[in-house]
Order: C-alpha cells, then sequence, then structure tokens
C-alpha cells in the first residue's frame, strides 16, 4: 500500500497556490554541458531518462534548472500519476507544467534564503518524525525503510519536505500574518452560510486553475478565458477530467488530478458554494471568474459532517523555549526542565513564564485562556490532553520546547462567539489561497527567468 503523505497543520488543507501562467516565450537552449560517457537518448517510455545530457533548461535569477533535474521530477510524477489511475498528458505539456512548478519552488527557496527562512537538519528531522507519527509508524526508521520499499528517495522526499516548510513559513509571514477580517465580512459569510444552508456538508472537490496575471491587458485575459474554455469544452465532451487538470491547470493540485479531497462548506470561497449548491456528485460547473482567474469544478461526492454541540475546552498555560542555532534542542530541553523543577519547587509559574517564556503569552504569565480542540499544534495539544487539572507536562514541538501547565477544563456548547471565531478561520483560509498566488505571481513577476528548453525535448 503507497503511503499518503500527511503534511503539517497549514500545508494539510490549504494549497491551492498557483504558479504564473503568462512565461516568457520559451528560448532555445545557447549552452549544454554533458557528463562523460553519457549520450543524448531519448525513450518512448515516459518513466525512462528522456535525454542523458544535462543541459540548462530555465535560469532562474541566479540558479539554474538543468535537463537532468527536470527529468528526475518527470520520472517521480509520472509514477505518482499511475499509482492514481490518472491518464498520462501529453509528455510536452506534462514537461512544461513540472518546470514551470520547479522555477516556482526555486524562487520560493531564493527568496527565504535572502529574507533569513532556512530549516536546519534537525528542525526536518522533527517535522518528519511527526509525519511518520501521523501515518502510524513505530519509528523513523520503519518509515524510511516503506518509503524505501515504495521506490521513494529518502533524500529527495527529505529535501522536498524542507521545501513544504520553508513554503509554509513564506506562507505565513508574507501572506496571513498581514490579513484583516472585519466584522461585516464575518457577518456577511454566516448570513451566506444560512442561506445556503451548507452547515454540516463537506464536498469532495477537483478543481482546474487557469491564471489571470496581476494587471493583465485584455488580450492576456481573454487568451486565459479561451484556455480555460477549451478545458470545459474538452470535459463537456468527455475526457477525464483529472488528465485535463494534469495537463491544463496552474493551481498546485494540478498533477494530482486537481483533487482537493474533502471540503468543509466552512472553507469554501461563497463563489464556490453557489455553484456546488446546484450540483450532483460527478457534476462539472460552468466556468468561474474570480480574481486569482478562470476556475472549473467538479463534484465528487457530498456527505453530511455534523458537528458535536458539545466540545471539551482546557484552560491551559505554558512556557516556551524556542530552539535556533545559538540554543541547540539539547540545551533547549534542559532549560524547560530547570524552570519545571523550579516551579515543583514552589516558584510561581506566572512569573517563571514572564521571566524565561519566549512566546507572546509571557507577559500574561503564559496563560493561553481556553483552548478548543484545533487551536494548537497536534504535539502541544496531545500532552495537554494527557494531563489533568494542576498537573505539568514537557513536550516538544515545532517552536521548540513547551511547559505546559493544566488549569481547569469544561464542557461548552457551540456558541455564537465560536461560530464566529470558525467563520474568521474560514475566510482567512480562502483569503490566504488567493493571496498567496498573488505574491507568488508578483515574485515571478520580479524574476529574471530564460527558458532553455528546447521545442523538440
Amino acid at each position: 500500500m503507497q503511503i499518503r503523505i500527511l503534511m503539517m497543520c497549514v500545508v494539510l488543507f490549504a494549497a491551492q497556490a498557483a504558479s504564473a501562467a503568462d512565461s516568457p516565450p520559451t528560448k532555445t537552449a545557447a549552452a549544454t554541458t554533458t557528463h562523460a560517457g553519457k549520450s543524448d537518448q531519448s525513450s518512448g517510455d515516459p518513466q525512462q531518462q528522456v535525454g542523458d545530457i544535462d543541459s540548462v533548461v530555465a535560469v532562474v535569477n541566479d540558479d539554474v534548472i538543468t535537463r537532468y533535474e527536470l527529468d528526475d521530477r518527470i520520472r517521480d510524477v509520472v509514477r505518482q500519476l499511475q499509482r492514481q489511475n490518472t491518464p498520462l498528458p501529453p509528455m510536452n505539456v506534462l514537461q512544461k507544467q513540472i518546470l514551470e512548478r520547479m522555477i516556482t519552488d526555486l524562487l520560493q527557496r531564493q527568496y527565504a534564503k535572502e529574507t533569513g527562512i532556512r530549516v536546519d537538519d534537525p528542525q526536518l528531522d522533527q517535522a518528519i518524525t511527526r509525519i511518520a507519527q501521523q501515518n502510524k509508524f513505530p519509528s523513523l526508521a520503519a518509515f524510511r525503510a516503506k518509503l524505501e520499499a515504495d521506490g521513494v528517495n529518502y533524500r529527495k522526499f527529505r529535501e522536498e519536505i524542507r521545501s513544504e516548510i520553508i513554503s509554509t513559513r513564506l506562507r505565513k509571514r508574507e501572506v496571513e500574518s498581514k490579513i484583516m477580517i472585519s466584522d461585516k465580512e464575518v457577518d456577511d459569510y454566516l448570513a451566506n452560510k444560512a442561506r445556503l444552508g451548507s452547515e454540516g456538508e463537506e464536498f469532495h472537490l477537483a478543481h482546474i486553475l487557469v491564471v489571470v496575471p496581476e494587471q493583465a491587458s485584455a488580450g492576456k485575459i481573454q487568451a486565459a478565458r479561451e484556455r480555460a474554455e477549451q478545458a470545459l469544452a474538452k470535459i463537456k465532451g468527455g475526457a477525464d477530467f483529472a488528465q485535463v487538470a494534469a495537463s491544463v491547470s496552474d493551481a498546485k493540485d494540478a498533477l494530482k488530478g486537481g483533487d482537493l479531497g474533502w471540503r468543509s462548506g466552512d472553507t469554501i470561497p461563497p463563489l464556490f458554494m453557489d455553484q456546488l449548491q446546484k450540483m450532483k456528485p460527478g457534476d462539472t460547473s460552468a466556468l468561474l471568474r474570480s480574481s486569482s482567474g478562470f476556475h472549473i469544478l467538479k463534484l465528487l461526492g457530498k456527505r453530511s459532517a455534523n458537528a458535536p454541540v458539545v466540545i471539551t475546552q482546557t484552560h491551559v498555560r505554558h512556557i516556551l523555549i524556542k530552539t535556533s542555532e545559538i540554543m541547540p534542542d539539547a540545551e533547549a530541553r534542559k532549560r524547560i526542565m530547570e524552570i519545571k523543577q523550579r516551579i515543583e519547587a514552589g516558584a510561581d509559574f506566572a512569573e517563571q513564564a514572564r521571566r524565561y517564556s519566549q512566546d507572546g503569552s509571557a507577559q500574561q504569565g503564559g496563560d493561553l485562556g481556553w483552548i478548543s480542540p484545533g487551536e494548537t499544534v497536534p504535539e502541544f495539544e496531545g500532552e495537554m490532553n494527557k494531563l489533568k487539572p494542576g498537573q505539568m507536562g514537557v513536550v516538544q514541538s515545532q517552536f521548540g520546547w513547551h511547559l505546559i501547565q493544566v488549569l481547569a477544563r469544561r464542557n461548552a456548547d457551540v456558541s455564537e462567539k465560536q461560530k464566529r471565531e470558525q467563520a474568521r478561520i474560514a475566510i482567512g483560509t480562502f483569503k490566504s489561497d488567493e493571496l498567496f498566488q498573488d505574491w507568488l505571481r508578483q515574485l515571478r513577476d520580479r524574476a529574471f527567468i530564460e527558458y532553455h528548453l528546447g521545442p523538440n525535448k
């Protein structure tokens, strides 16, 4: 059985960050470097290396993407599509899609490096350990063994996870930290949700996005519309949706056949929900226009998802010692254990938090107030749930080492305040998707990108 890789919290559901569609004209390669003993031998089998000559296929600012790197990624994607039983698009189309994705990923890594975002090996090991635990593996070694048995190169897997973490951190810093949601937006969202009657429903969606570049001319908008209309015509004519998505879509999930998985009505933009209410499983939407571009939806399934009326909330406080280059993991753990010992010996928790905690709650004595399920990272919540009121526990998360103390628990009805908070989260989710996509387009607009992918490659 193939492993379904579970990414970290905001990576889990998110997603739909598109790479820009408005690319510079293709240029013929001007330079080629050949490894000794290799020859240019093309193969009709898409899983075979297209060519052994390690030429440059794209220049991205001061970096390059080579033919070998592109072919290697193509092989990985072809294996993934075949495992999903998704019909393969034409190889030249797939090649272009993958190259565009590689350019976008490289631009993010470059920007992260320039602006001080990095993921060191201990942080990466910690993230992969969480993925192994989420996939029910007893150890990281067992997880690695399963990956390699399934033909996954573990070194490449590690770097892919590193890139995902960097992308998530960029998204938080450049987009999510700047999102503002007004009370009127929350009021409108709740009113629209009540009008549509979508509460308690989940939708399994597939999606095609044709991006319209920021400040695009009328000609470019029309070209994007025609491209989307051609895709819709193919689908209406009987073409496989997943194959068309892999060939046409600019969304990040394109090479997964556009599959967005199950989404609650809370997290689906009103533009989509208006259309979904008119659709039955198996239906494909008309062409939809948003600020991001043109969308096509396919409703794969629909189910009830009634949330419990009563939830258990925990009143908790904590002290955080962050890990960094100057604060290694072992030293951070030692410090948090020393603080725990002082509190157990009679020191005041709140005073210790104000003095030592590196979390924003430090000035409140570490008090996080009443926490509902899902509001903290999984490691924190898991340890918190094990503790009885008055008890303390230590746990490591992606942020560092936490000393947690549970103060009280209560059962709470889903109040109007909580409904509004859930609405804010939902609004923030689809705002973040669109704004991150815009940010990626701007990143590409500022970059120097030169294509050396020959027309016959």
